[in-house]
C-alpha cells in the first residue's frame, strides 16, 4: 500500500521541470547574448563609415556600409606581416609545448611520488603569478641569451607560460587512460616508450589537440611580452601593432582599429571551429572503445 501523497511526486517532479528547464536555457541563451555582444558590435563598427562612427545616435546594421576601414587598416600597419609573425610564434610554441609537455605529464600521472605531488603543486602555484612579476627575469636572462627582440625568443617565453596549464591539462587526460592497456602492451614485449607512443598517445589525441589549442590561442592573443621583448617594428606581433592605431592622446581610429581587431579574431575562431568536432568526435571514439 503507498502512501498518500508519493503517486504525485512524478507528476510534481514533471510539472516543476518544464519551468526550470525553461529558466536554464533562458539563462544559457542571456550568457551567449553576454559574450556575443562584443563580438557583433566590433563587425559592425568595422562596417561604418566615420559619418556614423561619429553619430550620437549608433546603430546595430551600418546604413551606409564600406570597406574602407579595412583598406586604412592594411594602408597604414603592415597587418599581414604581424599576422605571420604571430602565426609563427604561436603555432611554434604550441608544439614545442605538447611534445614536451607529454611525457612529463605521463610520468607525473603514472608515478604519484612526493617529487610528482611537488611538481603540481609547482604548475598550480605558478598560474598565480602576474606578468610584471617575471618579466624583469626573463628579460634578463634572455637579454644575456641575446634573444632579445627576437621571435625565438618569444617563443621560449610562450612555451615557459604555457607549459605549466599544459601539464596540468594533460596528466588528467593521463590518468583517465586505463593503466590495465600499458600493462597488456608491456606483457606483449613493449618498451615504456613504445607504450607511451603506441598506446597511450594515440587515446591523448583529443587531450592533446585541446592543450595544443589553449597554447595556440594564449600566443596568439598575447600582448605583454611581445610589447617588451619586441622593439623592432618587422617583428613585432598582431596585438602589439594593433596598439598603433591609438593616439599619442589616447584617441583611437575606430574604424581601422576595429577592422584590424576583426581581422586579428578570425585565425582563432576558425581553428576552434574546425577543431572542436575532432576533439568531440575523439571523445565519443575513446568513449565507445573503452
Amino acid at each position: 500500500m503507498t502512501r498518500p501523497g508519493r503517486a504525485n511526486r512524478p507528476r510534481r517532479a514533471r510539472r516543476t521541470g518544464g519551468p526550470a528547464r525553461a529558466g536554464q536555457y533562458l539563462a544559457l541563451l542571456a550568457y551567449l547574448v553576454f559574450l556575443a555582444f562584443p563580438f557583433l558590435w566590433l563587425i559592425s563598427t568595422s562596417f561604418k563609415p566615420a559619418t556614423e562612427l561619429g553619430s550620437l545616435h549608433p546603430t546595430w546594421i551600418p546604413k551606409d556600409p564600406t570597406l574602407a576601414n579595412y583598406r586604412q587598416a592594411f594602408d597604414e600597419q603592415p597587418l599581414l606581416q604581424a599576422a605571420g609573425n604571430s602565426l609563427v610564434a604561436a603555432l611554434s610554441a604550441a608544439v614545442v609545448a605538447v611534445v614536451v609537455a607529454t611525457p612529463m605529464a605521463y610520468v607525473m600521472a603514472r608515478h604519484r611520488t612526493l617529487l610528482a605531488r611537488a611538481a603540481t603543486g609547482w604548475v598550480v602555484v605558478s598560474q598565480a603569478f602576474p606578468f610584471v612579476l617575471v618579466i624583469i627575469p626573463l628579460f634578463l636572462v634572455l637579454k644575456n641569451l641575446h634573444l632579445i627582440n627576437s621571435l625565438p625568443g618569444l617563443i621560449m617565453v610562450y612555451v615557459v607560460w604555457a607549459l605549466p596549464f599544459a601539464l596540468w591539462m594533460l596528466v588528467g587526460y593521463v590518468r583517465a587512460v586505463p593503466a590495465e592497456l600499458e600493462e597488456a602492451a608491456a606483457v606483449d614485449g613493449a618498451s615504456r616508450l613504445r607504450t607511451l607512443v603506441s598506446v597511450t598517445v594515440p587515446l591523448l589525441a583529443p587531450g592533446i589537440v585541446a592543450t595544443a589549442l589553449f597554447a595556440f590561442i594564449t600566443a596568439w592573443n598575447e600582448f605583454f611580452f611581445a610589447l617588451v621583448l619586441l622593439k623592432t617594428p618587422e617583428k613585432q606581433t598582431l596585438p602589439v601593432v594593433l596598439t598603433h592605431f591609438l593616439g599619442a592622446e589616447g584617441t583611437a581610429d575606430l574604424g581601422p582599429l576595429a577592422a584590424a581587431a576583426f581581422l586579428a579574431t578570425l585565425p582563432s575562431l576558425v581553428l576552434f571551429a574546425i577543431i572542436q568536432k575532432r576533439i568531440t568526435g575523439g571523445m565519443l571514439a575513446g568513449a565507445v572503445k573503452g
